[in-house]
């Protein structure tokens, strides 16, 4: 469920959820000013990502698996 906050997501049922032993995890991704200071603070300190590891397109489903392990410190990379 994506955009709960803004209304008109609809009434959740808990009962599928507990039958089914799902785990469900919220998450905040804050405003609209709080993402623009995110980009802003990356700029100025010239941050970029940790790459662990890139495949190829043909190698995406090793890709998965390789993240699945969870052997891997940075993102996981698919080259398309």
């Amino acid at each position: 469920m994506i955009g709960a906050l803004s209304g008109g997501a609809g009434e959740v049922s808990p009962v599928p959820i507990l039958m089914k032993s799902i785990q469900v995890h919220g998450v905040f991704v804050g405003s609209r000013e709080m993402f623009e200071a995110m980009n802003r603070a990356i700029v100025a300190h010239q941050m970029k990502p940790v790459i662990d590891r890139v495949f190829s397109f043909e190698e995406a489903i090793d890709a998965m698996h390789y993240m699945e392990s969870g052997a891997h410190f940075g993102k996981v990379v698919i080259r398309v």
